[in-house]
């Protein structure tokens, strides 16, 4: 596997070599000092470049950056759509296991298309059109703090999937019932365990994209707890894991309603707890909800 030395000389003087290319940036996790390494990390480059028809008439030119597994282009795909906004990318993962993500961005869009977050290095920059960026760090990726309309919407659409999730199950709507319950409230539960989080740092820090660094952070019970929401495809084991996500989003949202002084929904708590208890007694040949 080709060294990180090696694999940014390689981007570096490709870029210096071709005056196409006018600036160079990278960002992600290569750029964050709170970042843990490991031989995954990949290569968030950007190019600044003139005339990109000529790079991406013939992709050919990206063989220069070694023997690749696999290349996505999703600029080039039907499904999912482009985004057609005039850039570039170039998703490589090569055989010795470096990953490189490029983006192409056309010098007369730079001002547009350029998102320099505060992860952003630059590299390379051979007309000094981009100027000075402060020190990386990953202060635009803090965990930001609710509002009490956003904490109650979140609360609210949680509760309200929780009653879709019942429904799916009690139909044995496998699909449907898995889908809203990690699709759409393991979103709403991840959102709550960030805001709780952030209440833990100060909101001084990022949890990870998609909460993969939850474990840092949450003590061991609630660690194991949030553990407990996973589940399989067995419709009794799926049930249990709904009432143990409940169970750990109720336990965090009311502390997070605590701390700021928030009102909690105990109403629609309740009742979708209710209700979820009686669907799950329900016979397959129920008429209706008998209340």
């Amino acid at each position: 596997m080709r060294n990180e030395k090696e694999m940014m000389d390689l981007i570096l003087n490709t870029a210096k070599n071709d005056e196409r290319i006018r600036a160079v940036v990278m960002n992600g996790s290569r750029t964050d000092p709170n970042a843990k390494k490991d031989i995954f990390q990949d290569y968030d480059i950007v190019y600044i470049v003139k005339d990109i028809d000529s790079f991406t008439s013939d992709h050919s030119w990206v063989d220069t950056f070694g023997k690749r597994l696999m290349m996505q282009m999703p600029e080039d795909k039907i499904l999912p759509p482009p985004q057609n906004d005039g850039r570039f990318i170039y998703l490589m993962q090569f055989i010795d296991g470096n990953r490189i993500d490029l983006t192409l961005i056309p010098f007369e869009k730079m001002d547009k298309l350029l998102s320099l977050d505060s992860l952003s290095i630059l590299l390379l920059d051979k007309d000094n059109v981009i100027g000075y960026l402060p020190l990386s760090n990953d202060r635009d990726y803090h965990i930001k703090k609710p509002s009490e309309k956003e904490f109650l919407d979140s609360c609210n659409e949680f509760w309200w999937i929780c009653m879709n999730v019942s429904k799916g199950l009690w139909r044995k709507e496998l699909t449907y019932a898995m889908f809203m319950y990690e699709q759409i409230n393991r979103n709403v539960l991840n959102r709550m365990i960030e805001w709780h989080i952030g209440i833990k740092t100060d909101f001084l820090r990022s949890a990870g994209k998609l909460g993969k660094n939850f474990e840092d952070f949450l003590d061991k019970d609630e660690w194991n707890d949030y553990v407990k929401t996973y589940t399989n495809a067995d419709y009794e084991n799926i049930c249990e894991s709904l009432f143990n996500m409940c169970n750990l989003f109720r336990k965090i949202a009311m502390n997070i309603a605590d701390h700021f002084g928030f009102e909690y929904p105990y109403a629609e708590d309740n009742g979708v707890t209710t209700y979820l208890k009686r669907v799950k007694e329900f016979p397959l040949i129920a008429q209706d909800m008998n209340w």
